[in-house]
C-alpha cells in the first residue's frame, strides 16, 4: 500500500514538473526567445481569473490548459501564441484585485473567467476602460447590452431561453400553476424575473416563490417543504447550485414529495452537474425532468473527455467524480477562438498606450489602454468554427443561442427524452428539418418515468383530500348504493351518481384526493333526510355526492353543480284501460246537452212559424202528425243540406244564420273535447283529499305536496323502494294503500321500467332543477380560482 502511494506521489511530481517546464517554455516564447536572441513567435498576454476553491474552477483550469496545448500542437506553424497569465481568487475582493493586477501590471489584452455578475460588473467596467475584452463562459445572469458594454463577451447562453423552454414544457404537459424554488443570489433573482415573464406570455401562473440561502440548514429547508406539501400545486421548478439542490431533493424524498403526483423540473444550474452528483442523490431525484445545453456527440469530444479524465486523475488522485461539464467545454472553445483571432491579427506589436488619469487623482486605478484589444474584439466577432460544444459563433457579443436538451433522471442517470430550440420549440430529435413552426407538443418525446416510478403524466395539481358525504338509501339503489364487502367489512360505493362523480374527476386537469363517508348513524342506518345531510357540509363533509335535488331553498346555504339528470316531478296512477261505450256524449255535460236540444227545438219552432206565414204552399207545410219531428230536424237538416233552399223568408234566413254560427261553435268545442278525452285527458290529474298519495321517504317531495299543492299531510304516505310503491298502489287508498305516486322523473322512470304496463304518468310536470353535487360556498370560491387557470 505504501509503495502504491509512493508511486502515485512520484507520478504527480513528474506531471507537475512537466507543467512547470511547459510554462517556462511558454514564458520563453512570450519573451520572443527560444534559447537564442532571435524571436520565433509573437505572444499576446491573456489573463484568466479562476476560483481555486471550487471543483468547477479546477475543471475549467485544466480545460484551458488542454485547449492551449491542443491548439498549438495542431497548428505548430502559427506565428502567434497566447501567453496565459492565471490568477486564482476565492472571493470577490480577491477577484477584483487579481483583475486589476492583470490589466495594470501584467498588461493582458483579454480576460477569461469571471463567474458571477458582482464580479463581472467591476471587471467589465475595468476592461472597457482599458479596451480589454472580458470573456465569460459561465455568466448566465443579467448584463448590460452589447452597445453599452461592447467589451463584454458572454459565451454561456442567456437564461431567458431556458425560461421559455420551461414555459413550453408546462404548456405541453398542461400544467397551469407552478411553484419556483431558487437559491437566494443575484443570479437566482434575475432568473426569477425572466421565468415570470415567460410564464406570463404562456398563461402560466407562478403561484408561489421560495428562496433558500446557500447556507440554509436542513431544518429550514424541511420546514419550507412541509408548507409546500400542504399546497395544492404539485409542479416545482428548481434553480439551485449542485450542493443546495442535492440537499433539497434528499429532504424532499424524506417528506414524501418525490412520490406519484408530484412534478419536479430543474434548470441547467443543477442539470449541468448530473455526472458528478452522488448516486444517493440521483436515487432521490428519480423522475425529475431537467434542462441543460445540448452538446452534440463527436469523436473529438469523446477523445477530449478521455484525456481530461486521465489528466484530472493525475493532478488530483483523491477526486473520484467525473466533473467535466459544459462550462469546461465552453472554456476550451473560448481559448481556441482567442487563438484564432490572435493569429488573424498577425504579428503586430500588442502594446499599451499611456495611462488615463483618474478623476479623483488616485493612481491605483489608472490603467493603460490596449492597442490590441479593439482589433481582438473585432476578430472575435468574426470567428466561426466547430468546437467541442458545436458551432461557435458570436452574435452581438454573445454565443449564438443553442438548443437545450430535455432529460429524465433515472436510477442509472440522466436519459435524454427530447430537445428544445429557440425557433422550433419542443422536438424529439435534432437537427430540425423542413419548415419550422414553434411547437409545445410533448407527444413525441420519449417515455418518461415520473416520481414514484409512475408512467402516468402528473396533472400538476392535487386538491387536499376531500370528505365526500354519501346518503344511505334502502331503495332506488341504482343511484347510490353502499354495500359492505364481506371480506374486508369495508363500505363499497356504487351507483349512477357515484359513477358520474368519478368520471368527472378523471376529466379534470388536476388531481383530487377524496374519501367517501356514508351519512349513517351508529347502527349503520340513514342519519336523516337530505336536508339534514346538507347541513353537515362544512362540518363533517366537504361535498355531498348523490341523488340530491337542486332547490332554491337549499342554495341559500350550499352551492350546487350543474344538474346531471332530468328534472321535474310527475304523478303516476294506475293505467285504467276500460273503455266507455257512451264516451261520445261525455264531451259535454248533461245540462249542456239539454240546452242544445232545447235550443234546436226552439229554432225549429221559430223557423216553422216564419216559413208557414210566408208560404203556406211550400214543401215545408207537412201534415200535423209530422210537424213535431219536423220542428226538431229542421235546424239539423239546414246544417246537413245547406245547398237546398229550405227557407224563403228573410227573417227565417236571419235566424238560420245565427243558428248556424252557434252550431259551428258547438261542433268545434265537441270535437276538441272528444279529442282531449282520448289524448290530453289522460294527462289530467287533480290532487284531492279523497285518496292517498305516495312519495319517497326523506325527499323534499313531501314538503312540496304540503306547501305548494296544499295536500293534507294525513293523505301522504312515504315509501323507500320501488316494490313498496307497487304494493301500496295495488292495495289502493281503501286498503291503506295509495292511488297515486308523486316523485321525481328519474325515480319514476325506474318504477315504470319495472311495471310499465300497469301504470302511466298523468297531469303536468312540476319543474325542478334535477340532481346535482353539493359543496359549501367557501369551497366553491376557492376552487373557482383554480378552475380559472384550467378551463
Amino acid at each position: 500500500m505504501i509503495r502504491i502511494k509512493g508511486f502515485v506521489s512520484l507520478a504527480y511530481f513528474i506531471f507537475y514538473l512537466v507543467l512547470k517546464v511547459g510554462a517556462a517554455a511558454a514564458d520563453a516564447i512570450a519573451d520572443g526567445t527560444n534559447g537564442t536572441a532571435e524571436p520565433t513567435h509573437f505572444s499576446v498576454r491573456v489573463g484568466a481569473v479562476l476560483d481555486s476553491n471550487s471543483s468547477m474552477g479546477a475543471a475549467e483550469d485544466l480545460c484551458i490548459s488542454m485547449a492551449h496545448s491542443d491548439f498549438y500542437a495542431l497548428h505548430p506553424d502559427y506565428r502567434t501564441r497566447i501567453d496565459l497569465r492565471r490568477k486564482y481568487a476565492g472571493d470577490e475582493l480577491d477577484v477584483a484585485s487579481a483583475v486589476l493586477e492583470l490589466i495594470k501590471n501584467e498588461e493582458v489584452h483579454s480576460i477569461l473567467g469571471p463567474q458571477t455578475w458582482t464580479e463581472d460588473k467591476f471587471i467589465v467596467e475595468l476592461g472597457a476602460k482599458a479596451c480589454v475584452p472580458v470573456i465569460s463562459f459561465t455568466h448566465r445572469g443579467q448584463c448590460p447590452s452589447y452597445t453599452q458594454s461592447p467589451y463584454f463577451i458572454r459565451i454561456a447562453p442567456d437564461d431567458s431561453n431556458q425560461a421559455k423552454a420551461l414555459a413550453s414544457l408546462c404548456q405541453g404537459f398542461e400544467w397551469h400553476t407552478v411553484i419556483f424554488l431558487y437559491e437566494d443570489t443575484d443570479r437566482g433573482s434575475q432568473f426569477l424575473s425572466k421565468l415570470n415573464k415567460a410564464f406570463q406570455e404562456a398563461d402560466i401562473w407562478l403561484e408561489h416563490v421560495v428562496s433558500f440561502s446557500t447556507s440554509a440548514e436542513d431544518r429550514q429547508i424541511m420546514k419550507e417543504l412541509k408548507k409546500l406539501r400542504a399546497m395544492e400545486t404539485r409542479v416545482f421548478v428548481v434553480h439551485m447550485n449542485v450542493v443546495l439542490g442535492s440537499r433539497l431533493f434528499r429532504l424532499a424524498k424524506r417528506v414524501r414529495m418525490m412520490s406519484e403526483g408530484y412534478t419536479w423540473l430543474i434548470t441547467d444550474r443543477l442539470g449541468n452537474f448530473m455526472n458528478s452528483i452522488d448516486s444517493a442523490v440521483i436515487d432521490s431525484m428519480e423522475g425529475v425532468l431537467g434542462l441543460r445545453p445540448h452538446v452534440p456527440k463527436s469523436k473529438n469530444l469523446d477523445n477530449f473527455r478521455t484525456r481530461w479524465e486521465k489528466n484530472m486523475l493525475m493532478m488530483k488522485p483523491e477526486r473520484t467524480g467525473r466533473e467535466l461539464n459544459v462550462y469546461g467545454l465552453w472554456a476550451y472553445d473560448t481559448v481556441w477562438a482567442l487563438a484564432m483571432a490572435v493569429e488573424k491579427i498577425g504579428p503586430v506589436n500588442p502594446g499599451f498606450l499611456g495611462s488615463k488619469n483618474s478623476k479623483n487623482g488616485n493612481d491605483s486605478f489608472n490603467v493603460r489602454i490596449s492597442q490590441f484589444g479593439r482589433e481582438l474584439l473585432r476578430e472575435l466577432q468574426n470567428i466561426t468554427f466547430e468546437g467541442l460544444t458545436g458551432n461557435f459563433h458570436l452574435v452581438h457579443g454573445q454565443l449564438n443561442p443553442s438548443s437545450l436538451e430535455i432529460f429524465n433522471v433515472l436510477e442509472t442517470g440522466a436519459k435524454t427524452i427530447g430537445y428544445w430550440t429557440p425557433h422550433g420549440g419542443i422536438t424529439p430529435k435534432l437537427p430540425l428539418t423542413g419548415k419550422l413552426s414553434y411547437s409545445t407538443s410533448v407527444k413525441e418525446l420519449k417515455s418518461i418515468i415520473w416520481p414514484g416510478d409512475s408512467v402516468k403524466r402528473p396533472k400538476g395539481f392535487a386538491i387536499r383530500r376531500l370528505k365526500v358525504g354519501v346518503p344511505k338509501k334502502d331503495g332506488f339503489t341504482e343511484f347510490v348504493y353502499i354495500p359492505k364487502d364481506p371480506q374486508t367489512n369495508q363500505n363499497n360505493f356504487t351507483g349512477f351518481s357515484i359513477d358520474v362523480f368519478r368520471s368527472v374527476l378523471e376529466k379534470l386537469n388536476f388531481r383530487i384526493d377524496y374519501e367517501f363517508v356514508p351519512f349513517t348513524n351508529e347502527s349503520g342506518l340513514s342519519n336523516g333526510t337530505y336536508n339534514d345531510l346538507l347541513h353537515h357540509i362544512g362540518k363533517d363533509f366537504d361535498i355531498v355526492v348523490g341523488d340530491t335535488t337542486i332547490l332554491a331553498d337549499r342554495a341559500k346555504y350550499v352551492d350546487f353543480t350543474l344538474p346531471y339528470s332530468e328534472s321535474g316531478t310527475v304523478v303516476v296512477v294506475k293505467d285504467e284501460k276500460k273503455k266507455d261505450m257512451w264516451i261520445f256524449v261525455k264531451p259535454f255535460r248533461w245540462d249542456l246537452w239539454l240546452m242544445i236540444i232545447s235550443t234546436c227545438t226552439f229554432i225549429g219552432i221559430v223557423l216553422r212559424i216564419l216559413e208557414h206565414r210566408a208560404n203556406k204552399d211550400s214543401d215545408s207545410v207537412k201534415p200535423h202528425k209530422e210537424q213535431p219531428g219536423l220542428l226538431f230536424w229542421f235546424p239539423i237538416a239546414a246544417l246537413a243540406f245547406p245547398e237546398k233552399n229550405m227557407v224563403v223568408n228573410r227573417w227565417s234566413r236571419f235566424v238560420l244564420v245565427v243558428w248556424l254560427f252557434m252550431a259551428y261553435i258547438i261542433m268545434q268545442s265537441y270535437t276538441a273535447n272528444l279529442s282531449a278525452m282520448f289524448t290530453v285527458d289522460q294527462l289530467d290529474f287533480r290532487f284531492s283529499n279523497d285518496y292517498n298519495i305516495g312519495c319517497q321517504k326523506g325527499s323534499f317531495v313531501k314538503d312540496f305536496l304540503i306547501d305548494r299543492l296544499h295536500v293534507n299531510e294525513l293523505k301522504i304516505k312515504e315509501y323507500s323502494s320501488i316494490d313498496e310503491y307497487h304494493d301500496a298502489m295495488t292495495k289502493g287508498s281503501k286498503n291503506e294503500g295509495i292511488d297515486a305516486i308523486f316523485d321525481e322523473i328519474p325515480y319514476v322512470k325506474l318504477f315504470l321500467d319495472r311495471y310499465d304496463s300497469d301504470y302511466k304518468i298523468v297531469g303536468p310536470t312540476y319543474r325542478t332543477d334535477g340532481f346535482g353535487f353539493v359543496s359549501s360556498l367557501s369551497l366553491i370560491v376557492r376552487y373557482a380560482q383554480v378552475c380559472f387557470f384550467f378551463f
